[in-house]
């Protein structure tokens, strides 16, 4: 498993597909954006730095779940040949709502524990659990066994999921501190295209980890 061949496949299908993935996803990643916009502006300067985080978390516990099991689904049938309309991708990701919800909420308090700590710990957790999503989605998994099975997964590839996630995030955050420089103090409307565009952009990251889940699990098979 060469992880430039998997960014390589990877942003190839990204490429391919992104007809069917922009309307897919970018309503709900612009509508996420717009929500915290909003709650954000509400808020006071001081009520911001205190209860920024948090309520950031909250608006995408109610948003990523819904677009991220879609894309993961639509991945999914595509990959098999599958032409599911979008409807019924978004029917079932409903369905999965609260079960995702609640694992991308342990998933990130787990996350956000280990970084206190030290940087590592919250990365080597973060690695393990990238297929969680996945095995829940996909497989059926329930919550925890989700996480369990994830971290079996991933165990003995921790350097070539780290090079693939770094691939992907970096120009991302790159792209982002560019746009900071260049637009310091942007209008509402550009803040919202720029969030919007960001948090798109990160939604290729889904496709990598997708390519790679796939890719263990055909390992672990044969």
């Amino acid at each position: 498993m060469n992880p430039l061949s998997v960014l390589r496949d990877s942003l190839y299908f990204f490429r391919r597909h992104l007809p069917g993935i922009v309307p897919l996803c970018l309503p709900l990643v612009i509508l996420e954006a717009l929500v915290a916009q909003l709650l954000y502006r509400q808020m006071g300067e001081q009520a911001l730095t205190t209860y920024g985080m948090p309520l950031g978390m909250l608006v995408s516990l109610l948003f990523y779940p819904l677009y991220s099991a879609a894309l993961i689904l639509y991945l999914d049938t595509r990959s098999n040949g599958q032409a599911v309309p979008k409807r019924d991708l978004f029917a079932r990701a409903l369905q999965l709502w609260p079960q995702l919800a609640l694992l991308v909420l342990i998933s990130s308090l787990l996350i956000m524990a280990g970084l206190a700590l030290f940087i590592f710990p919250g990365v080597w957790i973060m690695i393990n659990l990238v297929f969680a999503e996945y095995l829940l989605v996909l497989r059926g998994l329930p919550v925890v066994q989700s996480m369990r099975e994830s971290a079996r997964m991933t165990t003995g590839h921790f350097m070539r999921i780290m090079i693939c996630v770094l691939a992907v995030l970096a120009p991302i955050w790159l792209i982002d501190g560019l746009l900071m420089m260049a637009i310091p103090e942007p209008t509402p409307a550009m803040e919202l295209a720029m969030d919007s565009f960001s948090g798109f952009l990160q939604l290729f990251s889904t496709v990598v980890l997708y390519r790679l889940f796939m890719l263990m699990e055909g390992e672990a098979g044969a």
